[in-house]
């Protein structure tokens, strides 16, 4: 029998550049309902770090490696790509995440 893949879910963590924390959090507010309009995404949540101005987390969650692959190769996640280097201070980090409680 077969097992489903499991869904991956995950949490990027992107700080901004000194002045770029307004660019960033609005280059990251394009991505949302785009992403969330994707058939492979079940989570795009944008949020910002309370003691840390500048510092975004965005939970993500899709049904496969597949479908984040294909976020990834969307052209406005690609736009969004080429605009990284310019506001992040230090490389987009994407941590994984196993869920062990509903």
């Amino acid at each position: 029998m077969m097992t489903q893949p499991e869904k991956l879910i995950s949490i990027a963590v992107l700080k901004a550049k000194a002045g770029k924390r307004e660019a960033l959090r609005q280059g990251l507010l394009t991505l949302i309902e785009p992403t969330r309009a994707e058939p492979g995404n079940l989570d795009y949540v944008l949020f910002e770090l309370r003691d840390e101005p500048g510092t975004f987390y965005m939970r993500e969650a899709f049904v496969s490696q597949a479908a984040l692959t294909a976020h990834l190769e969307t052209a406005y996640f690609q736009a969004f790509a080429q605009t990284i280097d310019d506001l992040l201070e230090e490389p987009l980090r994407l941590i994984f995440l196993d869920q062990v409680s509903s």
